[in-house]
């Protein structure tokens, strides 16, 4: 089971942490990555990082604003978030991939196979 949480309302150029506990599984099994889903919108890749966490992807528009880590110990995955923008509002949503490969990072919501019920971001200008 994935548990998101972190979410909520801050102004333009806030930032915002979001966290993702994992329980029931052991987080060094998964690659892991955050989506995010605009209403209207398809849920899209927002970063993802490799069972090892030698690895970490980014879409193009959080590069260098997003950070996604994780803690193995405490089994959770983080997602920081600096200079948000109006355009960040959306449900994010974690998820975890039972890949074996210890570097790969999918970027598809295909490529998981569980998901967090998702946190609500909204970012106001």
């Amino acid at each position: 089971q994935l548990q998101a949480s972190g979410g909520g309302l801050v102004q333009a150029g806030g930032s915002l942490r979001l966290s993702c506990a994992v329980s029931g599984r052991t987080l060094g099994n998964y690659a892991l990555g955050w989506f995010r889903q605009a209403p209207g919108k398809e849920r899209g890749f927002v970063a993802g990082i490799s069972r090892s966490g030698d690895s970490t992807l980014y879409e193009d528009r959080v590069k260098g604003r997003f950070t996604i880590s994780r803690d193995n110990a405490k089994n959770t995955v983080y997602l920081e978030m600096n200079s948000l923008k109006p355009e960040d509002t959306a449900v994010y949503y974690c998820a975890a991939d039972p890949t074996p490969i210890p570097w790969r990072v999918g970027v598809s919501p295909n490529e998981y196979d569980y998901w967090g019920q998702g946190t609500q971001v909204t970012v106001s200008s």
